[in-house]
């Protein structure tokens, strides 16, 4: 698998969680990775993204100044550290590469399998 993905779970509005994507080394190195998000009834939309080589972020509006992203280069790792939490952050979050802006217009040529994160109101 090119992705492994841990960190999802429950928790209540306001908390916090830490979501991890353990990369392949070849995708990690050359490609940017970020995570995508899914609500039930609702598009994939991208949520954040960094590249490893210059560490350049990208976030969408709904989750600026509450997600942090951030990678670990030696572990290959690229993490979401998620406060402030809403019932409206609830969906199926996935890790992917590459990704950017949508004003790059990228397809995303690698999906993790997904982790659940529910925000209870």
């Amino acid at each position: 698998a090119q992705f492994v993905e841990s960190g999802g779970g429950l928790v209540q509005a306001g908390g916090s969680l830490r979501l991890s994507c353990a990369a392949s080394g070849g995708i990690f190195d050359d490609y940017a990775i970020g995570w995508f998000r899914q609500a039930p009834g609702k598009e994939r939309e991208g949520v954040s993204c960094i590249s490893s080589g210059d560490g350049s972020t990208y976030y969408a509006d709904s989750v600026k100044g509450r997600f942090t992203i951030s990678s670990d280069n030696a572990k290959n790792t690229v993490y979401l550290e998620m406060n402030s939490l809403k019932p409206e952050d609830t969906a199926v979050y996935y890790c992917a590469a590459p990704c950017g802006p949508p004003s790059y217009h990228l397809e995303v040529e690698f999906w993790g399998q997904g982790t659940q994160v529910t925000v209870s109101s």
